[in-house]
């Protein structure tokens, strides 16, 4: 599976982008966060999600790894394909898709063109709750705001994949880095693994 793509912006559209990559154009569909993100950039490097049916095989392009997250919960949701959960990331934040989702504003999930009662309480009724529990959230680095975003990033992944919660790793990083802002890898792990 791809993860992220870096390289020259050759093509910007407010739907698609094109990046070029090692002489190869990858084209990929994204939603207007993205577009603004890349906007006057030469060089990027966009999240990937691959979507792959009988008929159909495409790129999803995001400027964040939370934003990607989201959209893979998003299309999780029953009657919420992928043309959906862009059309509301290009019409609201992450953080207002989500805030909307824990207060259960259908009103305000509906504003988005496509989305109608039903699939808005489809919405609420199965992602409220991994929302709160963390599911979907942005990087514990971004949430840290450390120094070093690749080890805290790298260390919370290692720890999601051993079984832990997001939502305790975003509460139990953030004390760990405040006392030692330098900390390697492997030694945020292990002092992690002590706390959880």
């Amino acid at each position: 599976m791809y993860d992220y793509i870096k390289g020259s912006v050759v093509e910007l559209q407010p739907a698609r982008t094109v990046i070029e990559c090692a002489g190869i154009g990858y084209e990929m569909l994204i939603s207007l966060q993205t577009y603004e993100y890349l906007q006057g950039k030469p060089q990027a490097q966009v999240f990937v999600y691959q979507y792959i049916r009988e008929d159909e095989h495409s790129f999803y392009g995001f400027a964040t790894k939370d934003e990607r997250e989201l959209f893979k919960l998003l299309i999780s949701v029953s009657g919420i394909g992928v043309a959906s959960a862009r059309m509301m990331l290009s019409s609201l934040t992450d953080e207002e898709i989500r805030n909307a989702i824990i207060a259960e504003d259908l009103n305000r999930i509906k504003s988005v063109k496509g989305i109608g009662l039903k699939s808005a309480q489809r919405l609420v009724l199965e992602l409220k709750d991994k929302i709160i529990k963390g599911g979907g959230v942005e990087s514990p680095a971004a949430v840290i705001g450390s120094a070093n975003p690749a080890v805290v990033d790298e260390a919370a992944t290692a720890l999601v994949m051993l079984g832990f919660a997001k939502a305790n790793i975003n509460k139990v990083l953030p004390e760990i880095i405040k006392k030692s802002p330098d900390i390697k890898v492997e030694a945020l792990i292990k002092e992690a693994l002590k706390r959880l």
